[in-house]
């Protein structure tokens, strides 16, 4: 279904990505961008780790509904506050995209996000 591409012609990935990734046949999912609210209080957690993982968890669960999972998903853009962050992010991250590839990523910092979230993030899924 997906495959990575990698090649020593472009710079090598500075985290949990793929230069790019390769997609042979089958549907795709776009996942509008998740801040990290939780569905179930309305809240935020604090931190920049605590906040990825929520916006993460709201992409698995729009995944699931589709009948998808991470494993599923060929490309992310992420929208730090604070490109400060980038570490802390990448550990979260790294843990629950943890596999064999990593979605293709593109990492921006932004002003300001919706209800100031430290983090949002948008992804592209295949099954």
């Amino acid at each position: 279904m997906k495959e990575q591409i990698k090649t020593n012609n472009a710079p090598a990935a500075i985290g949990p990505y793929s230069q790019g990734v390769g997609v042979k046949e089958g549907r795709f999912i776009f996942v509008s961008g998740q801040i990290p609210v939780d569905p179930q209080t309305g809240q935020m957690p604090e931190g920049i780790k605590g906040q990825t993982r929520q916006s993460i968890l709201n992409i698995k669960a729009v995944l699931e509904a589709a009948g998808a999972r991470l494993g599923n998903v060929v490309k992310t853009t992420v929208f730090l506050k604070d490109m400060n962050d980038f570490a802390a992010f990448n550990e979260v991250y790294a843990e629950l995209f943890a596999g064999d590839t990593y979605p293709a990523r593109s990492t921006v910092e932004v002003a300001r996000l919706p209800k100031d979230a430290l983090v949002e993030i948008e992804a592209i899924a295949v099954i």
